[in-house]
């Protein structure tokens, strides 16, 4: 029965005229109570029937959710596929156990997971559920605990916020006509009960949150594809069966990433015949620009829930954001690594880093080493820092080391985020500036720190800075890389590391300024490394004259210049202007350095190479000889001139030994045919 008050004059209702009070009482039918639906499933998508069997995850899944009233989590990088394995999972449990209810909740925001909670309660058929006063998140709840209803799973989905679902939310938030009575009235993940029927999986970006909801052992972290997974994944999304160089190398690229793959086979596909696996490869390896034009396209991801981004490159810098608002130290810190190889970025180098802070790019000064270590990078901060980024797995640790790494397309997302908030030059400057000051010079007493240093000085290569300080630091760096590199044989490096350097010095400084003259007597070396004798002795002769000129010819610059151009003329084969100035570099530092310095040793060793290069064997041997056993005194057994000069010796003592070997058997060989030849002629 409803009831009804008018007060004052009434129309309608009533008999006459009646002023006062008023209450009428209507008799409306009973509410017919609904038939309640057999167990189903919430979940919002279909089955996707491309899903590559990811069996250890499953495997593991079924395990910890086998446990009555379980609580899971599945965490890592957004688009590494937690949301699949959560559909596959439902539906393989809805086919093993079809009295098994399945619930999907999203859980990215307040709004969405009041609607799903809202749809539970009506497709479960809930009495009272369309009560405009009743707590849905309360109705929905007891229904969960109420054991009759039989077994449920219960899907949480982007859960990256905890505090959405660890705090009360406002009553009535956005809806002016909610009344108390429908607010939820405690933290929102606490409607769903923790019932030995029921088990809830939840999905999530940062390890973190999940922690704040499940115990450690009841976390599983989703990594990237197998790389036959990945390769499967990638084929079945092609649609073109067997494998082929370009899609392995494709999917390494990709870093096995599902998400990446499927928008990688999605902008193939739709742009065939003019785009193919090759050309899409070429694209993405060419440039960072290009390779992020690539990233941002959107895959039209069917699977996927409406609101998730279904680019990988936004997708990580929705998280980027939310990190830089909650903890920005640890942003900046992601900001500086992002620069790094990926491999083996040194704690060192990151724990003590210049200070710099986000400012609008049209503040950003000129230079952003002001010399000054930021608080946050020492200490517990550091620490923090290094956990949140590792809880988002933006980065891992190397067990057992101080190195961490990183994905290359995090690196590459990262880089774009923070071109677009103004902030790569500043970072880049960050990079370089650190990096020159750590990486020394080549002599063979610095190859043990430049190793483990050199992979990012390889990659610094590609972040030619802006300003013109930061581009001699570039240019220093270059340099100093260069060197190494010729030192253990990496050519290439070499050469490509000593041309920029030289091409930036010779802008900002000028053809003659000794750090471009430094720079253009080691692209010399590297042309000399590879053959190119004519290129090479075109510049080592700019080298010598300019030294001569500004240093002097007795300068030790000069001498060395000297002695690369030597070394030059002996490779194509001009012994008499190779040996001279190799003399006149010898003599010059026996005088000036002393004739055990090891300059003036390793004059003494190229002109033994010139002696033999030009057959005077006997010369060459005695002179090598001499300087090696002054090598060994001065700068030791290990070093690796002295080794080198010792398997030279040897090998040349060696060839000698043999050839005067061969010499004596040939005459008596000739002895003998002659002694034979008198018998037969006597006899």
């Amino acid at each position: 029965m409803a009831s009804t008050n008018h007060s004052g004059i009434n129309y309608g209702a009533q008999v006459g005229i009646n002023y006062g009070t008023f209450t009428a009482d209507f008799h409306l039918p009973p509410e017919r109570p609904e038939t309640p639906p057999s167990p189903l499933s919430t979940v919002p998508f279909t089955r996707d029937p491309d899903f590559i069997r990811r069996d250890t995850l499953l495997d593991q899944i079924y395990e910890k959710n086998s446990v009555p009233g379980s609580r899971i989590a599945l965490v890592g990088l957004g688009g590494v596929g937690k949301s699949q394995l959560a559909i596959e999972y439902s539906y393989k449990v809805r086919s093993k156990s079809p009295a098994t209810w399945v619930f999907w909740v999203h859980a990215s925001n307040e709004a969405r997971f009041e609607q799903s909670f809202r749809d539970i309660a009506d497709q479960v058929k809930i009495p009272g559920r369309q009560d405009a006063k009743v707590n849905i998140f309360k109705l929905v709840e007891n229904w969960l605990r109420d054991r009759k209803i039989g077994n449920w799973v219960c899907i949480l989905d982007n859960v990256d916020d905890d505090q959405l679902l660890r705090s009360v939310p406002v009553a009535g938030k956005g809806d002016p006509m909610s009344s108390s009575t429908n607010a939820s009235t405690k933290p929102l993940l606490e409607y769903i009960p923790r019932s030995r029927n029921g088990s809830i999986i939840i999905t999530s970006r940062t390890r973190e949150v999940a922690l704040k909801m499940v115990y450690h052992s009841d976390l599983i972290e989703v990594k990237p594809m197998e790389k036959s997974e990945a390769l499967e994944l990638l084929q079945r999304k092609l649609e073109q069966p067997g494998e082929s160089q370009e899609c392995r190398q494709l999917v390494n690229a990709l870093e096995s990433m599902p998400l990446a793959i499927v928008q990688a086979a999605r902008y193939i596909r739709n742009r065939a015949p003019r785009s193919s696996v090759s050309q899409y490869l070429k694209d993405f390896l060419g440039s960072d620009r290009e390779a992020t034009k690539l990233l941002k396209t959107e895959a039209g991801h069917l699977y996927r829930d409406w609101e998730a981004k279904n680019s990988i490159l936004v997708t990580w810098q929705i998280s980027f954001d939310h990190i830089r608002q909650t903890k920005p130290s640890a942003a900046q810190l992601l900001s500086l690594m992002s620069f790094f190889d990926q491999q083996g970025i040194p704690e060192n180098l990151i724990r003590h880093r210049p200070k710099a802070n986000y400012t609008p790019s049209s503040e950003l000064p000129s230079d952003s080493s002001d010399g000054e270590t930021s608080d946050s990078d020492s200490g517990p901060d550091f620490e923090d820092n290094i956990a949140t980024l590792r809880d988002y797995s933006f980065i891992s640790v190397i067990e057992n080391s101080t190195l961490f790494t990183m994905h290359r397309l995090v690196q590459l997302t990262t880089r774009a985020w923070l071109k677009s908030h103004g902030q790569k030059d500043q970072w880049k400057g960050e990079f370089i500036s650190i990096l020159c000051e750590e990486f020394p010079t080549a002599e063979y007493e610095n190859w043990e720190k430049c190793r483990p240093l050199f992979p990012h000085v390889k990659s610094a290569m590609s972040q030619q800075p802006a300003s013109t300080k930061c581009l001699l630091k570039w240019a220093m760096l270059l340099y100093r890389g260069a060197w190494y590199a010729s030192q253990i044989g990496n050519i290439t490096d070499a050469r490509e590391m000593a041309f920029q350097s030289r091409k930036h010095r010779m802008i900002l400084l000028g053809d003659e300024h000794e750090e471009t003259i430094d720079s253009t007597s080691m692209l010399a070396t590297a042309y000399w490394h590879e053959g190119r004798w004519e290129e090479a002795e075109q510049l080592d002769v700019q080298v010598m004259q300019t030294r001569k000129t500004k240093l002097g010819e007795d300068h030790p610059d000069t001498l060395t210049s000297m002695a690369n151009l030597a070394s030059t003329y002996r490779n194509q084969g001009h012994w008499k202007e190779a040996e001279q100035l190799f003399v006149q570099v010898m003599e010059t530092r026996k005088t000036k350095l002393g004739e055990n310095h090891p300059s003036t040793l390793t004059s003494m060793a190229n002109l033994a190479f010139t002696w033999k290069s030009s057959g005077h064997d006997a010369e060459a041997i005695s002179l090598l000889r001499e300087c090696l056993t002054k090598q060994k005194q001065t700068i030791g057994l290990n070093h690796p001139t002295t080794l080198s000069n010792s398997e030279t010796l040897l090998e040349w003592e060696t060839k000698v030994a043999r050839e005067l070997k061969g010499n004596c058997k040939r005459m008596r060989r000739g002895k003998v045919i002659e002694n034979t030849e008198e018998s037969a002629e006597y006899g």
